[in-house]
Order: structure tokens, then C-alpha cells, then sequence
């Protein structure tokens, strides 16, 4: 019996998160076990998975999360490949369940497949989110080629540099990213450090954020919105390699284009 039989909504969160998971293996963002995908579900927790048995003993997060007390949360599951969480999403991802002490998590659902690595990162980007007030419940790491090549350009992780660029490639990308890209130089992934550094990024008011030579860090509402904001992102990084790949820098939308999109459509400017 499966967590997500007679609960409906947890079973279409968790159908658009192997969606998702899909999309981002199609695009070939995803090689391997890269990228993670948490998304806060607690909302979807009935009496029936509060008082749920664990399949884990109590594991330790290695800080204490006192926003998180009773949360739960769909992880991907370490060494699990995006391609077979989106064809089986319960066999390579897990239900955890966050204990009263904020610092410890028990699996409960399906199957004993432990987190991702980088589970204790994601966690405190939800804690830090959940004591902002903030409605972002999804969490998605992944490895968008574009962005990522572009990052190894110096001149590009100067703060809000390539947000402009990209936003002045294609008006879209302004409307439906219009926080823009957060940079973070490069350090150990599943670090403490990198995981201080991108909430720090997102408490500038990104909603996703570049990680030098590595990937991005995306929060929303949920698992597809996401998605959304890194595509567009890496849709206009394309534009931009294109055009440089036929031999000519792209001129972008001026300043003042930029800013009267931003005025007709109310974004931010």
C-alpha cells in the first residue's frame, strides 16, 4: 500500500513532481543522480501520516530546524537518477517526517530510500522560508547547461550583470522571472557554507540563484513554477550563445524597452 492511495492530493503533488523530474532529464539537465528536488507537503498530511509508523530510525539532519517542527517533506532519493524518479517516484524519492526536536527526521513512507545528500541544504532553505512567511514550498536544484557555461565567465557573476543580459534577450523572461538570477561563487557542493550563501542570495529577493560552475537553486510554490523560472532563465541564455555562436554579440532590448515592460506589465524594475 502506497502513502499516496485514498490522498489525492499528495498523489497529484507527487505526479507533478516526477513531471518535472521528467522535463529536466529531457533537457538534459539531469545527468546521472544530478539534481535534487524537496518539496514541503505537510499540507497534504492527514491524521493518517501524522500518526504513520516509521520505516527509519530517527536520522540526523546536522542543525536544528526550529521552523520545520512536524513538517514533510518528498525528497529525491541520493544516487536516484531524475529519468526513474519520473517514472517511479516512490521507488526513488521518500516521504520524510521532521521530529519535535527540529534536528532529526524519520522516512515514512514508501519505501527506506534515504534523501539526498544535499537534503540538510534544501532543509534550511525551508526553515529560512517558513520563518520569512513565505508561501515557496518547492525547492529544485539542477544543472541548466547554458547558465552553467555562461558562469564560468567572470565578468558574468557581478552582481545582476547577467540577470540583465538574460532579461534583455526576450521579453518573456523579464515577465516570468522578474526576480532575476542570483549569483553565488563557487564552493563544496552540499556544503553548510553554499547553503548560507544561497539563502542569503534568495533573502535579496531571488527566487533563483546560480551557483558559479556548478547549477541553479530554485524556490517557488511549487515543483513546476520552478521549473519555469530556471527554463526561461536558460532559454535566454541560449538565445544569447546562438547568437554569439553566428558570430555577432546580440544587441538585447535597451534600458528603456526593458523599462516599459516593467511599467505595462507592473513587474518589478
Amino acid at each position: 500500500m502506497s502513502i499516496l492511495d485514498n490522498r489525492s492530493g499528495l498523489r497529484q503533488e507527487v505526479g507533478q513532481i516526477a513531471e518535472a523530474a521528467g522535463y529536466l532529464w529531457e533537457k538534459g539537465w539531469a545527468e546521472r543522480n544530478g539534481g535534487n528536488i524537496t518539496v514541503n507537503i505537510t499540507e497534504h498530511a492527514d491524521d493518517g501520516m501524522r500518526s504513520m509508523a516509521p520505516i527509519s530510525e530517527p536520522i540526523a539532519i546536522g542543525m536544528t530546524l526550529p521552523h520545520l517542527k512536524g513538517c514533510f517533506f518528498f525528497c529525491k532519493g541520493t544516487q536516484k537518477r531524475m529519468r526513474d524518479l519520473a517514472r517511479k517516484p516512490m521507488e526513488n524519492g521518500s516521504v520524510i517526517r521532521i521530529l519535535d526536536d527540529c534536528a532529526h527526521y524519520e522516512i515514512i513512507a514508501d519505501n527506506p530510500v534515504m534523501p539526498t545528500s544535499e537534503l540538510p541544504s534544501h532543509l534550511a532553505v525551508h526553515n529560512y522560508l517558513i520563518g520569512k512567511g513565505s508561501t515557496y514550498r518547492a525547492s529544485l536544484h539542477t544543472h541548466p547547461i547554458e547558465l552553467v557555461a555562461m558562469s564560468h565567465n567572470p565578468d558574468f557573476l557581478k552582481k545582476d550583470v547577467l540577470t540583465r543580459l538574460l532579461w534583455s534577450m526576450i521579453p518573456e523572461t523579464k515577465a516570468f522571472a522578474p526576480r532575476g538570477l542570483g549569483m553565488v561563487p563557487y564552493m563544496l557542493p552540499s556544503s553548510t557554507a553554499l547553503a548560507d550563501e544561497t539563502i542569503k542570495a534568495i533573502d535579496d529577493d531571488y527566487d533563483v540563484v546560480m551557483w558559479e560552475k556548478h547549477g541553479v537553486f530554485a524556490v517557488e510554490n511549487d515543483i513546476m513554477s520552478a521549473f519555469d523560472q530556471v527554463d526561461v532563465l536558460n532559454k535566454s541564455a541560449n538565445i544569447y550563445m546562438c547568437a554569439r555562436a553566428m558570430g555577432f554579440v546580440p544587441d538585447g532590448m535597451t534600458e528603456a524597452q526593458m523599462t516599459e515592460l516593467s511599467t505595462v506589465f507592473n513587474l518589478p524594475k
